[in-house]
């Protein structure tokens, strides 16, 4: 691993110091009305969702995908100049200030990275890494190039979230001890298939980019890329990472846990997907080993159920000395006493407003490029939430429960878990391929 760690990071400044021709031309920009210029690589699904948090703020220059109606829907909705399925031509662009990478993920920390050495700012969708190694060389990327990079777990402007996580810091359940997240739901059965001849208007090789050359198959491509190996990180890495990130935070712990133990596997679904369909995560940090000081954060995933926890898909609970505090981000909020009595909180507390948070995690994003500051999701924070994803996926895999030194950033008790924090790319060599890894 690096010796420029991830640690050497998070005891920087607030004050990301953006460098000065990315600072200056934003700053500029802002001063004269105009509006931030940026390019969308990767214009599927949670593009849609992305582009109108960033509609009627900042003007669509590119929109940049190897499968050209997708890019054709994007540039129609948007108005985007052009389009390419190349994100080599957008990175060259010298009127781009910001790039949003709504990839699959075998391309996040690739694009993101690139995108940063390129000294354009990045809104990076989660996770925003396939591997561990590549979240490091993505921090360092970021502030190498002193450039804001915001991680799409947008809970971190979510104001009940915010709102919750300011009550557990009040110390309302007293230490918090543990959190217990879930993510319940019921997915689709993506079938078994064969590689048969990519759509017509798609670039399959570009699509491919960095990971290795896997054939076109039409059940691990758009969407369902997420259930394969080498393109995705599973529901753990998907609608897991929202609740994960928030556990983390509550919890109030940063870089690596000193064990983590997941068990799983495929229950349910009898189809071709890679990943676990159900699987129970144990993460622990020792803090200074003191009784009192260690924590300990849950996730449970079970993606063929429609029986959830408080009525509600995904959540998290957080359990103190004094209470126990349930927030969810489809707008729940509850509170217990130490007694488990149900305490009456008022949710209209929380506002946007009355946090001081902007009206969504995009205008943050934008925000804090012309503030000279870092975004509320820095890459940093993504990274430490991100690793526990790689964690879960590891031990799963390969069936052992991880020793990890969070000094080194390794894996201590197995060699073959430790080398699935990084990943096998193409044979032959790609110019996607991040340098370092």
């Amino acid at each position: 691993m690096s010796a420029f760690t991830r640690r050497s990071f998070i005891n920087t400044s607030t004050a990301v110091g953006l460098s000065a021709v990315s600072y200056t031309r934003v700053a500029q920009a802002a001063a004269n009305g105009r509006q931030p210029v940026v390019g969308f690589i990767g214009c599927g699904g949670r593009s849609k969702n992305l582009r109108r948090g960033f509609n009627g703020v900042t003007r669509v220059a590119w929109a940049c995908d190897p499968d050209e109606d997708r890019a054709g829907d994007l540039q129609r909705e948007t108005g985007a100049k052009q389009t390419t399925g190349d994100l080599r031509r957008v990175l060259d662009d010298k009127s781009v200030d910001a790039i949003v990478v709504a990839t699959p993920d075998h391309w996040h920390a690739p694009a993101a990275i690139m995108a940063c050495e390129a000294g354009k700012h990045v809104y990076v969708e989660k996770p925003c890494s396939h591997n561990f190694r590549e979240g490091q060389l993505l921090v360092e990327a970021a502030r190498r190039n002193r450039v804001v990079v915001q991680h799409g777990t947008q809970s971190r402007n979510n104001p009940l979230v915010v709102g919750a996580i300011e009550m557990l810091l009040e110390g309302t359940i007293g230490d918090v001890m543990m959190a217990k997240a879930w993510n319940v739901q019921r997915r689709k059965n993506i079938g078994s298939a064969k590689p048969s001849t990519p759509p017509s208007g798609v670039d399959y090789d570009t699509w491919v980019g960095p990971a290795e050359y896997l054939p076109f198959q039409s059940n691990r491509f758009h969407y369902d890329w997420h259930w394969w190996h080498n393109f995705g990180t599973g529901d753990i890495g998907n609608d897991g990472a929202h609740e994960i990130d928030i556990a983390r935070w509550g919890l109030g712990m940063s870089g690596l846990p000193s064990s983590a133990s997941a068990m799983g596997g495929k229950f349910y679904f009898d189809d071709d997907q890679q990943f676990p369909d159900t699987a129970n995560c144990i993460f622990q940090w020792p803090s200074d080993g003191a009784v009192g000081r260690r924590k300990q954060l849950m996730f449970e995933m079970r993606i063929w159920s429609k029986n959830y926890p408080h009525n509600c898909d995904t959540g998290v609970e957080f359990y103190g000395t004094k209470g126990m505090l349930f927030v969810s981000k489809r707008g729940k909020l509850e509170l217990w006493d130490d007694a488990n009595k149900r305490i009456e909180i008022s949710k209209d507390q929380f506002s946007n407003q009355s946090l001081g948070l902007p009206r969504n995690h995009q205008i943050d994003f934008l925000q804090a490029i012309a503030e000279n500051r870092k975004p509320k999701a820095d890459i940093a924070i993504g990274h430490d939430s991100v690793a526990l994803i790689h964690l879960a996926n590891i031990s799963v895999r390969t069936g052992q429960s991880l020793q990890i030194d969070p000094a080194s950033e390794s894996i201590t008790n197995d060699q073959v878990a430790n080398g699935l924090l990084k990943r096998k790319y193409r044979d032959g060599g790609h110019w996607g391929v991040p340098d370092g890894v």
